[in-house]
């Protein structure tokens, strides 16, 4: 079934809400005082990433190609695969998807935001934070992660054993995420995706929260670059792969 370009966008938007509800709904669950995942390990939040992405891709994989990611649009279009006159507002609603989806989190989690003294473990539930404190480290990690992440991508949807069957994929991917998220995550997060974490960043520098500070602009431009040349470089090795 062919939807109607306002039908995707709207996918794209309730889509990329859902990731980051998920995905830092985990993170708040694990960082913020009081809350009853409160000092858990990092596999819930590598569970809740990889379920942030599966579950989006299921509802809406047949809708809008469920992209949820700028860096994914962006990395379709330059190979060719994905209208440029469809970037831009893909992008837009990716981008205030996250910001929304931000604010669920913020919403649910609110008395244990005010109750929570350490700075950096608000911002985390934003966005991510380089640990090493090296924009270079942060760099190199979101890149990697992200190739891995569309390089999946692009190999599993055209991989002859998944042919014709898109739930497949679309749970493959989520695996994906979820174990990105456990092997890589411990260096930024990390983002993998530039609406996942800007969006969510400017929802940190404008809400009022108790005992937060900056929110890190200084490192901000590395989770936007790095995953959008990443796909880029991985979207075209696929293309050669499948053509």
């Amino acid at each position: 079934m062919d939807y109607s370009f306002p039908v995707k966008l709207l996918a794209e938007f309730i889509g990329t809400a859902i990731l980051v509800i998920l995905g830092n709904g985990s993170v708040a669950n694990v960082e913020l005082k009081g809350t009853k995942g409160n000092g858990s390990d990092w596999l819930l939040i590598a569970v809740g990433y990889g379920c942030g992405v599966m579950i989006p891709a299921l509802m809406f994989g047949t809708v809008s190609g469920a992209q949820i990611n700028p860096a994914f649009t962006i990395g379709l279009a330059v190979a060719g695969m994905f209208s440029w006159s469809q970037v831009l507002p893909f992008i837009v609603v990716q981008l205030l998807g996250a910001m929304v989806g931000q604010l669920v989190v913020y919403a649910t989690y609110k008395p244990y935001y005010d109750e929570t003294k350490d700075a950096e473990a608000i911002l985390g539930t934003f966005s991510t934070i380089d640990a090493a404190h090296s924009r270079l480290n942060g760099f190199i990690n979101e890149f990697v992660g992200s190739f891995l992440l569309f390089l999946g991508a692009s190999v599993l949807t055209h991989a002859p054993y998944f042919e014709n069957n898109n739930a497949a994929v679309f749970i493959a991917l989520g695996f994906l995420v979820m174990t990105l998220v456990a092997s890589l995550g411990g260096a930024t997060g990390p983002a993998l995706n530039p609406a996942r974490d800007l969006g969510p960043r400017i929802i940190h520098a404008l809400l009022p929260i108790p005992n937060k500070k900056d929110s890190h602009w200084g490192y901000a431009a590395v989770p936007v670059v790095a995953p959008i040349l990443a796909s880029i470089c991985a979207i075209e090795l696929g293309k050669i792969f499948f053509g």
